[in-house]
């Protein structure tokens, strides 16, 4: 399989932030920009840049504004409240504020010295990973901070295959280009996908969009960042959103790695498959739907995902 896209929105550069709003930062900051560093990966459409202050000071910095996309500030206020809250012991950049003014929301977090991961996937940094999926696990359950269920912040979302065989119904969707295994099988999915809110239950805070370009390796330990998405629900669901994307991206295999690890030791098998259903329907129902706005390699990158996702699910149904 062919590595997928990296995740990539069009970032704005420091320079580009609206000249009240620099000011407002640098004023929260307590010292001028003297270099800004443009971060690679994610979706915003806003600035994700690493800050260097006259004071000789580092912090990182995300903002976000109404346009193009006005969808973003809300999941930065989203990751404000979540972070800020955050037990010390999580590995998480730590939150010094945030900024709400003039339209925008901003972010700054202490700036953490590290790298993403090397892809393809090298195994002593997927052992890294792995294990820090584990150590979030430990640390975050019960869950310390207050955070919607998984069911109320996905329950829309991860009913992608009951929309597709209603879009299909009302002739809004001709399912061209759908996997055929999917198209074939599409009402066992739909039924498949609704036990997925109850198997999906639990009491740990989970990240909910782990993957590589939201992971920094450090020299110490693996450092988890934007959190916008955190709910609350069963350990195990943040290893199996992540291992799509690593079988993705030159990774083990799924099935192999949720087995052996130890958040997914006496899970019920078909609670797994019914959470992978939900997730492989939202992303294939996703990757088919028009381009948000400000977000243009939003779909390719989900149908990407998609793919890896999709062949888990067919091995662990066993349906032809």
């Amino acid at each position: 399989m062919d590595l997928p896209l990296l995740s990539g929105g069009r970032r704005l550069d420091w320079e580009q932030l609206p000249a009240a709003v620099r000011q407002g930062l640098q004023a929260r900051l307590g010292s001028p920009v003297v270099r800004a560093a443009t971060q690679p990966g994610g979706f915003s459409p806003g600035l994700a840049a690493r800050l260097r202050l006259a004071d000789g000071r580092r912090v990182f910095v995300k903002a976000a504004g109404p346009d193009p996309n006005p969808y973003t500030p809300a999941l930065h206020r989203a990751e404000a409240q979540i972070t800020a809250a955050l037990p010390p012991s999580t590995p998480s950049p730590r939150l010094l504020w945030s900024y709400d003014d003039h339209g925008w929301v901003a972010l700054a977090f202490a700036d953490i010295e590290g790298k993403l991961p090397t892809l393809p996937w090298q195994p002593d940094e997927l052992q890294r990973v792995l294990d820090a999926v584990a150590e979030l696990a430990t640390t975050l359950t019960p869950a310390p901070v207050a955070a919607p269920s998984i069911a109320t912040r996905l329950g829309e979302a991860f009913s992608g295959w009951q929309q597709l065989a209603a879009a299909a119904e009302l002739g809004r969707d001709d399912l061209t280009g759908l996997d055929p295994w999917a198209r074939r099988h599409l009402d066992r999915l739909v039924a498949l996908e609704q036990a997925w809110p109850a198997a999906a239950a639990g009491r740990t805070l989970l990240h909910l969009d782990l993957r590589a370009d939201n992971l920094l390796l450090t020299p110490s330990r693996v450092v988890v960042v934007d959190w916008p998405w955190a709910s609350i629900g069963a350990a195990w669901v943040d290893l199996l959103v992540l291992l799509p994307s690593i079988a993705g991206q030159g990774g083990s295999q799924p099935e192999l790695l949720f087995g052996w690890h130890p958040v997914a030791r006496g899970v019920d098998p078909d609670a797994v498959t019914a959470v992978l259903a939900g997730l492989a329907g939202y992303l294939v129902r996703e990757s088919r739907q028009p381009p948000p706005p400000g977000l243009p390699t939003l779909r390719a990158f989900q149908y990407s995902y998609s793919r890896p996702a999709l062949a888990w699910l067919r091995q662990r149904t066993g349906w032809p």
